[in-house]
């Protein structure tokens, strides 16, 4: 039996919505997202797997701070006392676009310690671990660096190129399975995006387009005994009727509001024999993000009703963003500093972000110059159903000064 850990997506450096913590100096979302780390290393720990599985994307950006550096290297570090190999791929947050600059990764592999494995080109190894052998065959993220690109397709248009890394990855996996022994497990790690995956999140903005994009059936062939994927933010098993398994563990804590319904985490993978591998999803602590929404109404007070609705929510600690409708035609009476005050208890309030109802305008009746003064009165005051009642009356008035006018301007010099 072998057993590993598989995680993705730590993206140190994550630091919307948060504050610099008094006790250390350090923004609290970047001590959230080393909390979840530290959570699933404390796992892999008690439990004494064989290997620590590291599918890309360590930090927010290529160029990360020396804190986010050292909190990432203090936690890595701990599998190594613990005597557990960690692989690690590396993942387009990490990968610098100009050839020849190193990752930000790159340390890793250049500490004279055993027991760190960096991939940053497709390539395939043999993991020795305490209960034996495990191939890995690993893809980072692909792109022109670590792809060879043939002089041929030097003037391919950027989606025929997209297409032909695409392909050019399908056969390097193809290519490496072909020289797998079949007696070992062997487990696919990839920095990679599925064509049936679910972007979540401010994923949803990324240009699809723009990522070479593999299908299922390219990665879920033998021998593989499990495919660990990183890049796309939720959890998900893109093959839960096959074999191996196609999982993206998810990234380990909430990045912004569209991930505030998703449970984040990693997974434990257990290999009992050729054909019998099973994972597991287990949840890392989460930072609550709340989204709290209320129509208002014009029964009773609006502030009352935004501190009623808040009461329904446990806000303490939590990251909280508060939208509010304002009916049509009623004005705004919110009382935002009882609000703000009702929040002291959240991380962080966000916004308090009222929304009001377009008014449809009434198209008015069809007038022209063509019409006498008495029918433009007319017309106009067919329009208005609050003065209806008095609408001779308001028409008669007029027409008496519009005459006295007339008479004035007739008597003028």
């Amino acid at each position: 039996m072998i057993r590993f850990i598989h995680t993705a997506d730590i993206h140190f450096g994550m630091e919307n919505y948060g504050k610099i913590d008094p006790k250390t100096g350090i923004h609290t979302r970047l001590l959230d997202f080393e909390k979840a780390l530290n959570f699933c290393i404390d796992y892999a720990i008690n439990q004494s797997v064989d290997f620590f599985l590291f599918s890309g994307d360590a930090y927010k950006t290529i160029n990360p701070s020396p804190t986010q550096q050292r909190l990432l290297m203090r936690c890595f570090l701990r599998l190594y006392k613990a005597g557990i190999p960690l692989v690690i791929i590396v993942g387009n947050h990490d990968n610098p676009l100009s050839f020849g600059k190193a990752n930000s990764l790159d340390i890793f592999g250049e500490l004279p310690v055993d027991g760190f494995h960096v991939i940053a080109k497709p390539t395939s190894f043999v993991l020795q671990t305490k209960n034996g052998p495990v191939q890995i065959v690993g893809i980072p993220w692909p792109n022109r660096s670590n792809i060879t690109v043939a002089q041929q397709n030097a003037s391919k248009t950027s989606t025929m190129l997209t297409d032909y890394i695409a392909e050019s990855i399908g056969i390097l996996i193809q290519d490496f399975a072909r020289k797998l022994d079949p007696t070992i497990p062997a487990v696919l790690a990839g920095h990679l995006t599925v064509s049936s995956g679910i972007f979540s999140g401010s994923e949803k903005r990324a240009i699809y387009g723009n990522d070479p994009v593999l299908m299922p059936s390219q990665l879920a062939i033998p021998p593989f005994d499990y495919v660990g994927l990183g890049h796309l933010h939720r959890y998900q098993n893109l093959n839960p009727n096959g074999y191996p398994a196609i999982v993206y563990s998810g990234s380990i804590e909430r990045v912004d509001f569209g991930e505030r319904k998703e449970d984040k985490g990693f997974c434990m993978v257990t290999y009992e024999g050729k054909g019998k591998s099973h994972h597991e999803f287990i949840k890392t602590p989460m930072r609550p993000f709340i989204q709290i929404e209320v129509k208002l109404s014009t029964t009773t007070d609006q502030t009352e009703q935004l501190l009623n609705e808040l009461q329904k929510y446990p806000i303490d600690n939590a990251i909280i963003k508060i939208i509010y409708h304002v009916p049509s035609g009623v004005k705004d009476c919110v009382d935002l500093q009882k609000v703000v005050h009702a929040c002291s208890q959240a991380l962080y309030l966000v916004s308090i972000t009222p929304i009001r109802a377009v008014e449809s305008r009434e198209k008015r009746s069809t007038m022209n110059n063509s019409m006498d003064f008495l029918a433009v009165l007319e017309t106009y005051f067919s329009t208005k159903d609050e003065l209806i009642d008095k609408k001779n009356q308001l028409i008669q008035k007029t027409m008496e000064l519009h005459n006295e006018i007339s008479e004035l301007e007739q008597e003028a010099p």
